[in-house]
């Protein structure tokens, strides 16, 4: 009998779904199949809860939630690709990427420099959206996190060189996303990991404090003692105030 975790996984609302199958194609473990004319997730053990299927979605009908369902099996999911004509493409153990385009990347920012500013990329991981990136990533290993929210890199002109050089990163939206799926991922990475500090880059609109309480709760979770840097940027691109306030979260304690 498969056993059962509280984990992360898809949610398909037959309500928006219209069957047109393009999730059924981004699935890459056949985790989803159309019955009766609507999308089905015909296991639960076969859906890694990566979300490939939901960029692929035009109804906007699939989503994340968190809950108790059959742990992701590889196995089963090997078994059941070649039972419906859909055997891996390559061997390889499971690591939360295989969509191509989320598939985890650790490398030297290269350096290429804007034309205008010859400002160069610091840039050093991907994929950076927190939805995607694995809990495991070698990259976050002993490294400083910025936890970024995702209007900051277009409204701060040397966010590469003043934020994200020498860090590794995670991007995401207190508003637009799962609040509650940013905290679980977000405590995940940082019991996996040994990160040694966390710079948290938001707007100065209120919604973005959102992202600071996210990751103090999720610093919390994961009974850390962890500096956590908080900077806020203007919408006309500003640092706002004095670049940042600086507190240590640890277990049981929100500062």
């Amino acid at each position: 009998m498969a056993r059962e975790a509280l984990r992360t996984i898809i949610r398909i609302d037959e309500e928006k779904c219209n069957g047109c199958g393009q999730c059924v194609e981004a699935c890459a473990e056949g985790a989803i199949q159309l019955v009766d004319g609507k999308a089905r997730l015909v296991s639960e053990s076969y859906c890694d809860g990566l979300g490939a299927c939901i960029g692929e979605c035009p109804q906007g009908a699939i989503s994340f939630e968190r809950r108790v369902a059959e742990e992701f099996d590889e196995r089963a999911v090997e078994a059941h690709l070649r039972q419906t004509g859909r055997a891996p493409a390559t061997p390889h153990a499971h690591d939360h990427a295989r969509c191509p385009g989320a598939a985890a990347r650790q490398f030297q920012p290269v350096g290429h420099a804007g034309r205008s500013t010859g400002q160069a990329s610091a840039l050093g991981q991907w994929p950076v959206q927190l939805a995607l990136v694995p809990p495991t990533a070698p990259y976050f290993q002993g490294a400083d996190l910025l936890v970024t929210a995702d209007c900051v890199p277009f409204a701060y002109a040397d966010y590469h060189a003043d934020l994200l050089s020498g860090k590794a990163v995670v991007v995401g939206c207190p508003k637009l996303d799962d609040a509650e799926f940013y905290v679980q991922k977000l405590g995940a990475i940082l019991s996996a990991s040994d990160i040694r500090s966390i710079t948290v880059a938001i707007m100065e609109v209120p919604c973005c404090r959102g992202l600071e309480r996210i990751v103090r709760r999720a610093v919390a979770q994961a009974g850390k003692h962890l500096p956590v840097e908080v900077v806020t940027i203007g919408i006309q691109g500003e640092k706002v105030g004095e670049a940042h306030q600086e507190a240590h979260v640890s277990a049981g304690h929100e500062a």
